[in-house]
């Protein structure tokens, strides 16, 4: 069995990445080159993400990757790739992105909606705890 705190995750072509700034913040995309120890080349043709030189700081590395994507393949190639490989439906499918789907859609509620979500917790929290004393009492 392999060491648990072996790193994992290089930079790699056909790495997938989420974008963490930018007008594309929250989108992934795969790398396609490596340019040199600061920057790569990324190319997101299913999430829409127009193909660009990227700054590492700027990504975060997922645990997906691409397998066999050729070094700077154009974007219908990687698209075909991306396909083949069905990352983004791992990706959707994956904890990570579901929790940030949440944040996203709570900071587009309005004030009537943000309240109506605190009603919901609060009667759920008053039946959880009524529960709870009925069976402490038994």
């Amino acid at each position: 069995m392999p060491d648990p705190s072996t790193f994992r995750k290089f930079v790699e072509v056909g790495r997938v990445v989420l974008l963490k700034k930018g007008p594309h913040a929250g989108k992934t995309a795969t790398i396609v080159e490596i340019i040199d120890h600061n920057r790569a080349l990324i190319d997101g043709p299913t999430t829409g993400v127009p193909r660009q030189s990227f700054p590492y700081r700027h990504l975060v590395l997922t645990t997906f990757v691409v397998k066999d994507l050729p070094r700077a393949a154009g974007t219908p190639v990687v698209k075909k790739y991306i396909e083949k490989s069905e990352v983004d439906a791992k990706w959707a499918a994956t904890s990570w992105a579901k929790r940030r789907e949440i944040v996203e859609r709570r900071k587009k509620l309005s004030d009537f909606e943000r309240f109506k979500v605190m009603l919901g917790k609060r009667q759920r929290r008053d039946k959880v705890r009524k529960t709870v004393c009925s069976l402490r009492k038994n």
